[in-house]
């Protein structure tokens, strides 16, 4: 049994804090703006002829949603997140489903699943998290079976998605407070350098490795904007530790500096990420 390595007790209580809570209530906005990756996903695991599939920080089980739906009773479908009200908002989304998928509140980097309990692991931007990834991954390899698989996106470097760096970068100098990025730490940009995820893969066992960049076009209505910008990224964490002067200042700057991104009534952008799949031996 490989040792465990936990998500770290900041991205927890994140998660399980103000974070959680905000994309629980930004939900149908972010499950637009993301669907066709969910799509995706989904699609990899009914061609590969899956069956028992885990998808990885399911957040509020979008992917885990698509997924099962597409695998239909001929599936088992189980979602794992850290964050209580993700998890139990996406039991919610389920309720009434006649074959609804399982959702388990628990750290997939030390949760004792089954050797061998799945055929596939799935994620969309839910595995960047881990402190020790090496160690996580190789855990996660223990509960897929020999000859299964897995297949993840995560994002590029900032550099290459404007959309998720303009709101810091217009009110870094209103809120001088925001926290750096550091390459390769935890977070959304944790496997943005070429040849990072393949490298994490490769040192926990997983073979034939495959990593390409995948540009995925992203939409949502222009009148979700701000209440997006005010809860979700950085710019929605800074804004928790503000006054009301400022946060309202900070938010005038964050919104003009999505006016590019504005097409009519609504907000289009390219999500430039890394599709990352690799086989179990």
């Amino acid at each position: 049994m490989i040792a465990s390595h936990a998500v770290s007790d900041q991205q927890a209580e994140f998660w399980n804090g103000e974070g959680g809570d905000a994309w629980v209530a930004m939900q149908p906005v972010l499950d637009r703006m993301f669907a066709g990756l969910a799509e995706m996903l989904a699609d990899v695991a009914a061609a590969r002829g899956a069956r028992r599939v885990l998808d990885v920080g399911c957040g509020v089980g979008a992917t885990t949603v698509a997924v099962a739906r597409r695998l239909g009773d001929d599936g088992e479908v189980t979602g794992v997140d850290i964050s209580a009200p993700m998890v139990e908002a996406a039991k919610e989304r389920v309720a009434f489903d006649d074959h609804p998928p399982r959702f388990l509140l628990a750290d997939a980097a030390t949760h004792s699943f089954e050797p061998g309990e799945f055929d596939l692991l799935v994620s969309r931007f839910g595995v960047m998290f881990f402190d020790d990834p090496v160690a996580a991954f190789a855990r996660l390899r223990e509960a897929i079976a020999p000859g299964g698989g897995l297949r993840f996106v995560c994002w590029r470097g900032p550099e290459e998605n404007p959309f998720m760096t303009a709101g810091a970068r217009a009110i870094a100098g209103l809120v001088p407070d925001l926290p750096p990025r550091e390459p390769g730490a935890p977070g959304p940009f944790a496997f943005a350098e070429e040849g990072r995820a393949a490298e994490i893969l490769t040192g926990s066992g997983w073979r034939e490795v495959e990593v390409e960049p995948i540009d995925f076009p992203c939409a949502f209505p222009e009148s979700d904007l701000l209440r997006y910008l005010a809860r979700i990224g950085p710019v929605g964490q800074a804004l928790r530790e503000v006054d009301d002067a400022r946060r309202n200042e900070a938010l005038r700057l964050a919104r003009a500096a999505y006016e590019p991104f504005v097409d009519g009534d609504e907000v289009r952008f390219t999500a430039r990420c890394w599709t990352v799949g690799a086989e179990n031996p």
